[in-house]
C-alpha cells in the first residue's frame, strides 16, 4: 500500500455534512432564518466556523446545499397501474411538495446560493429521474409514453414557473390538465 491515505467513503466529510445540515434544519425551526449565522450553525454542529466557510463559502451557499438535499425525493414514484394514473399522481404530489411554504422556501434557497447553476441542475435531475421511472414503467407495460424531456417541458416547467411567479389559483386541477395535454385524449402521447 502506498503512503497515500485512502479516503473512506462516507468518512469525516459525510459526518460533517450531516451534522451541519441537521444543525441548519434545527436552527431554522428554532430561531428562524433571520437569526441564523455560520457561527451558530458551527457551534450546534460541533465544528469550527472555518470548517463551514471552507466547505460552503457562505451562509447562502450552505442554505442552498441544505435545500437541494431537502428537495431530493425520498421514494420512487408510486405504481398505480397505468401511465395516466402514475403521471397524474406524481404531478399532484410534486405540486403539493413544491408549492407548500417550505417547498417554495427550499426552491428559493436552492437557487439563491447557486452561482454556477449546479444546484438547479441537481433539482432538475431529481424530477427527470422520477419521471424516467414513471415513463419506463409505462413502456414496460407496453404503453406509449412521451420522452422525459417532453414531460419536463410540458409538465414540470410550467408547474415550476407558476410555483415561483404565479402561484395564485395553482391547484391539482391545473396539474391534471398539464398531464392530460401531454398525454392527449384516451391516453395516447401528445405531440
Amino acid at each position: 500500500m502506498s503512503g497515500r491515505q485512502m479516503v473512506r467513503p462516507g468518512g469525516r466529510s459525510a459526518r460533517v455534512q450531516a451534522s451541519v445540515h441537521t444543525a441548519v434544519r434545527e436552527l431554522l425551526a428554532e430561531v428562524g432564518r433571520d437569526a441564523l449565522t455560520v457561527p451558530l450553525v458551527a457551534q450546534r454542529a460541533g465544528v469550527t466556523p472555518s470548517t463551514v466557510y471552507r466547505r460552503w463559502g457562505d451562509l447562502q451557499e450552505l442554505l442552498s446545499d441544505v435545500a437541494v438535499e431537502r428537495l431530493r425525493p425520498d421514494a420512487e414514484p408510486g405504481d398505480h397501474g397505468d401511465l395516466r394514473s402514475d403521471l397524474t399522481a406524481w404531478t399532484e404530489q410534486f405540486l403539493d411538495e413544491m408549492a407548500s411554504p417550505s417547498g417554495r422556501a427550499y426552491i428559493r434557497d436552492a437557487l439563491l446560493g447557486d452561482p454556477d447553476g449546479s444546484n438547479a441542475g441537481r433539482c432538475s435531475a431529481y424530477a427527470a429521474e422520477q419521471l424516467d421511472v414513471v415513463l419506463a414503467r409505462a413502456g414496460a407495460r407496453g404503453e406509449s409514453a412521451p420522452g422525459v424531456e417532453a414531460a419536463m417541458d410540458r409538465v414540470v416547467a410550467p408547474l415550476m414557473y407558476r410555483i415561483l411567479f404565479r402561484p395564485a389559483g395553482l391547484d391539482a386541477a391545473y396539474a391534471r390538465r398539464l398531464v392530460a395535454e401531454l398525454l392527449g385524449p384516451g391516453g395516447e402521447t401528445g405531440r
